[in-house]
């Protein structure tokens, strides 16, 4: 119990920023309180104390905003950012290391019994608003954007935007979320195709950078074929000189 409540509290500090202090985890993050609570709600549901695991969960949801099902299986490492208005339904499935912001939905679209709620695979993460409804599967490493609504599988570390969610181009997106994490910087799931002037612009100086990295490392490849060591003309200045490089390059 004391190994699950550490890593819930690391997770956290991995997750946000905002973060300063152990005791204020404790006392003030929604979402792990509400992951704490569910543990136990689970533990009664499993046991067959149905209507007691019902009461906890609905105790959880009056403190914290969050309503998650006692029934919903939930793995290591979860984190829960804000929370106000998750909704996780009872045979949603999570898995290890998934993020879900507030407003995100693990919902279903049949009244029938049985699996009718999602599953997450490890280190999904789920923007603001977006709602992910019937018995579907995201992949591992999967991203939603903020209010795209989900009703069809999404693959492997593919990035789902939209109303219906469709899946946008993964190579640029990845590229696009390796740069933004090495400024340290995090989009959110936040995607280009929304309707957002600020959201476009950082895509767009993401894009920019991405490509120039892509220019300058093709420049030196360039360069190492021509014979030049870098290291040992870095002293000499006459050699850099525009007339020098283009000779290289041509």
């Amino acid at each position: 119990m004391l190994s699950r409540l550490r890593e819930d509290i690391s997770c956290v500090f991995d997750r946000d920023p905002a973060a300063r202090s152990t005791w204020e985890v404790l006392t003030c993050y929604p979402g792990f309180h509400a992951l704490t609570m569910h543990r136990l709600s689970h533990w009664l549901w499993g046991a067959r104390f149905r209507w007691l695991a019902r009461f906890v969960s609905h105790l959880t949801r009056w403190a914290t905003g969050i309503e998650i099902h006692p029934g919903a299986t939930i793995g290591h490492r979860v984190f829960i950012d804000h929370g106000m208005g998750v909704v996780i339904g009872e045979t949603a499935v999570i898995s290890d290391d998934c993020t879900l912001y507030h407003g995100v939905t693990l919902g279903g679209t049949s009244w029938n019994k049985g699996k009718r709620h999602p599953t997450l695979l490890a280190g999904v993460v789920i923007g603001a608003g977006a709602k992910v409804l019937g018995p579907i599967t995201l992949g591992v490493g999967a991203k939603v954007g903020s209010n795209a609504v989900v009703v069809r599988d999404v693959p492997a570390g593919a990035t789902a935007v939209g109303i219906p969610a469709r899946i946008i181009e993964s190579e640029q997106a990845a590229a696009r979320e390796e740069k933004a994490e090495k400024m340290g910087f995090s989009a959110y799931a936040v995607t280009g195709s929304e309707d957002d002037p600020l959201s476009r612009a950082i895509h767009g100086l993401l894009d920019h950078a991405v490509e120039t990295d892509r220019r300058l490392a093709a420049l030196l490849k360039t360069i190492e074929r021509a014979g030049v060591s870098l290291e040992d003309d870095v002293a000499t200045a006459d050699k850099f000189d525009p007339k020098y490089l283009s000779k290289i390059v041509d």
